[in-house]
């Protein structure tokens, strides 16, 4: 019984190293943001910001954040406006738009994304902050970096791509601005939607392909894609040379 107690005890611990906290904050224009944080015992651990994907929630980070956790960092999954539901998560940002009557295309998400970057500089400071990107937000951070240039230390880009553009620039014009370290990742058949963008990178970059066809999107590090685990090293390599 002392054992099963033990174990319990365990259990609820472990549970409570990688707890969601669902916080609130507001964009410039006024549109009250959701995020879900994910916190190590380390406050000071460095922080990544995951952006989701078109159509999705913050739920696309439901069980790629607490494996972050587990290496070392501190992360907050934000819902932007432009986007729905994935995992039984619905993004709470985008209703409030549609409340409002907001418009809610990729790039009218730009409030949001510098508005979670703020939440975390100013609110938690963390010593090293780290941005994440899916799909057209993938996108969105190259101009987020950019504009950060000395306050971003590394920039995650899964399936990125010119799906817009920003004051009539190319997505390229502002990853060439980026001045930490950019990794870039993708399915295999993606590659060319950003070569563009991964050849204008001035600094430290590197980029990971799958021997498969590989996923769109951070959905690459979901369990039924069968070569999750190829994309999980790639990352992991990436993100403990920041963290060193």
């Amino acid at each position: 019984m002392k054992k099963l107690i033990t174990a319990f005890i365990l259990f609820f611990f472990i549970l409570s190293l990688n707890a969601q906290k669902t916080v609130h904050f507001t964009a410039s224009d006024g549109i009250k943001i959701t995020a879900d944080l994910y916190m190590t015992t380390n406050t000071n651990a460095p922080f990544i910001i995951l952006y989701h994907q078109a159509g999705y929630s913050r739920g696309e980070y439901l069980r790629i954040a607490p494996k972050l956790n587990e290496l070392g960092f501190n992360c907050m999954a934000i819902d932007q406006r432009s986007g729905k539901e994935v995992n039984g998560v619905i993004n709470e940002t985008h209703l409030e738009a549609l409340k409002l009557n907001k418009p809610t295309e990729y790039i009218d998400a730009i409030p949001d994304i510098e508005a979670a970057y703020q939440y975390v500089k100013l609110g938690i400071k963390p010593n090293k902050i780290i941005i994440w990107g899916s799909s057209y937000s993938a996108a969105l951070v190259f101009y987020l970096g950019s504009a950060h240039y000395n306050g971003v230390d590394g920039v995650l880009a899964f399936s990125p791509g010119e799906y817009f553009k920003i004051n009539g620039k190319e997505i390229r014009s502002y990853a060439s601005k980026v001045e930490c370290p950019v990794f870039i990742t993708s399915a295999k058949n993606e590659e060319k939607q950003w070569k563009g963008i991964y050849n204008a990178v001035k600094k430290e970059k590197s980029s990971f392909l799958p021997e498969t066809k590989g996923k769109h999107g951070s959905k690459a590090l979901w369990k039924d894609n069968n070569s999750h685990e190829t994309y999980w090293n790639a990352v992991k390599n990436f993100l403990l040379k920041i963290k060193a």
